[in-house]
């Protein structure tokens, strides 16, 4: 492969008392990709992340993130990676221009371009009228949008996104896909963790699915329908985490509901 790597994992094992929530994972990834992150609750998929940003200390294996060790302790990395978890804590006292002014800051930007972009950004996602409002007042969906464009204020290298695409309208769903897709054209790479399996199938290049700490499948959506006898991520997802109950669960749910009616 051609494309330079942006991020190396060696061997990375991480446990919790005497459970272990990731057993010995080895991934390389390279610059452009669209890696798209799934896992049952619990597989180590947050874990991953957060060790990866440097949130979770005390792990085994060795982690190159833009070819420096991130053991070092050396920050710097940091400033080239972007980041929406899945349950943002944001400080919705702030105007939205006070807090992305002040995500601008933390990254060292310069007052002039955090302004500049901040207007134009928030034009463009359809924010501009709310520039001076205090976030707490926003939905969900606005508040997504802030927190998306606080990931890319300061043109990341690497990015982190955790369920981005949460509360958004489907017109602002197609702008955001639409976004990643150009931004990995351009060399960025991107880990996209959801639930949403037919997302994760369209907006992704390469898909990794981890299952009780490990890595059970890594490739191209085609790749892993070559793999599997089914088809659709949905059905690959299931088939590789041993999941098969749903028909049944559903079945009883819906008879649980409709047992009242019938007495």
């Amino acid at each position: 492969m051609n494309a330079k790597k942006v991020l190396s994992i060696q061997n990375l094992t991480k446990t919790f008392g005497e459970k272990t929530i990731l057993n010995a994972i080895n991934l390389d990834v390279y610059q452009g990709q669209i890696i798209g992150y799934i896992g049952p609750n619990g597989a180590g998929k947050s874990t991953t992340v957060k060790i990866m940003l440097g949130l979770l200390e005390e792990y085994e294996g060795e982690i190159e993130i833009f070819g420096q060790r991130i053991a070092k302790q050396d920050p710097t990395y940091k400033g080239r990676i972007g980041y929406v978890p899945e349950n943002a804590e944001i400080y919705d006292n702030l105007t939205a221009y006070e807090y992305l002014h002040f995500i601008g800051e933390l990254y060292g930007m310069e007052t002039n371009i955090i302004e500049k972009k901040i207007y134009q950004l928030m034009e463009l996602l359809d924010l501009k009228y709310a520039i001076n409002k205090r976030i707490a007042g926003f939905s969900k969906g606005m508040k997504q949008k802030i927190l998306i464009i606080a990931s890319l204020l300061h043109n990341p290298d690497l990015l982190f996104l955790d369920e981005p695409l949460s509360g958004l309208d489907a017109n602002s769903v197609m702008i955001v896909k639409e976004i990643l897709d150009q931004l990995a054209q351009q060399g960025k790479t991107i880990f996209y963790s959801s639930h949403i399996m037919e997302v994760v199938e369209k907006i992704s290049n390469r898909i990794i699915l981890l299952n009780n700490g490990e890595i059970v499948a890594d490739g191209s959506f085609e790749d892993l329908k070559k793999q599997n006898k089914e088809g659709s991520l949905e059905q690959i997802f299931n088939e590789l985490t041993g999941f098969s109950e749903h028909t049944e669960l559903a079945s009883s749910f819906v008879s649980v509901i409709e047992d009242g009616d019938r007495g």
